[in-house]
């Protein structure tokens, strides 16, 4: 009799071990199943997201954040085949104007914009930080220069190097056109707009490139780039003897530096566009920043 009922616990004992055992393989089961339901969901999400994202997104403004943004559109479209971004630097002032006049979906500004040019609905977002290289000749004996002798170069108060230490020359001045963002940030670092502006003797070039071109020619000349268009051909001078890196910019010592940034209307935006706005602010749109010397945001 007593046998019986051990056998009999026993027979109970192994059914229940058995249900739970079954229980619990299909919980595992359904929880693979699900797991792997949302993992096809997300990809499929993705896919979708890809495959929705296309269109044309024209960039318009700041000739400084060229090398930054050809490389962002590179990585960005590649990722993106669909879609097409063309970029055309006109200076920071006219990427803005043509942002406010639907010329473009996306301003490009190597400056801050200017309280006449803000609106409530213009939105604004920086994607990086530059430093503005003053800039001579190899052959130029000169190393470092000051805030002040740079305002009073860019006046016309000095005129031969000599008066800051150099060659017995008289000093070429080269700058931007008045719709650049670099000339702009410049004048109002070094006080040239306070000081009464651009002297009039100075030569006026389109771009970094040709300012970076026509210093680099002229042992007597003198200009100002961002820093990703320092290279041998030129020598950075020091800023009241601070030496113009990203590092010294980032850090609030080297003084002539001014941020990067994107205006746009975020009602007119595009799905390609607030993508590429996302993009350029990611670690991978960061490493583009980085690439060419410039400052990143984070």
């Amino acid at each position: 009799m007593k046998l019986r009922k051990l056998i009999t616990v026993a027979m109970a004992c192994i059914m229940v071990f058995s249900l739970a055992a079954c229980g619990s393989e299909n919980t595992q089961e359904d929880a693979a199943a699900t797991e792997t339901t949302t993992e096809e969901n997300k990809a499929e999400e993705v896919e979708e997201t890809a495959e929705a994202l296309s269109g044309t997104v024209v960039i318009t403004g700041s000739t400084s954040v060229e090398k930054i943004l050809t490389d962002m559109i590179d990585e960005f479209t590649a990722l993106n085949p669909d879609v097409t971004i063309e970029y055309t630097g006109n200076g920071s002032s006219a990427g803005i104007k043509d942002t406010k006049a639907g010329i473009n979906n996306i301003g490009a500004s190597s400056r801050e914009v200017k309280d006449e040019e803000k609106e409530d609905t213009l939105a604004e977002e920086v994607f990086a930080y530059d430093g503005i290289a003053a800039i001579v000749n190899p052959a130029n004996e000169v190393q470092d220069i000051t805030m002040q002798q740079l305002s009073d170069i860019y006046t016309g108060k000095i005129t031969n190097w000599s008066e800051i230490g150099g060659a017995d020359a008289e000093i070429f001045i080269v700058s931007r056109e008045e719709s650049s963002g670099t000339r702009s940030a410049f004048e109002e670092l070094t006080g040239v707009a306070e000081a009464g502006g651009l002297t009039s003797s100075a030569a006026v070039s389109e771009g970094n490139g040709p300012v970076q071109a026509a210093v680099a020619g002229n042992e007597n000349a003198i200009g100002y780039v961002s820093f990703s268009f320092i290279d041998d051909t030129v020598k950075a001078l020091k800023v009241d003897g601070v030496e113009p890196t990203a590092e010294l910019a980032k850090a609030g010592e080297y003084k002539l530096s001014r941020p990067f940034l994107f205006v746009y209307y975020e009602d007119k935006a595009t799905d390609a566009g607030l993508a590429f706005l996302e993009f350029a602010l990611s670690e991978e749109g960061q490493i583009c920043v980085e690439d060419h010397d410039a400052i990143t945001v984070d």
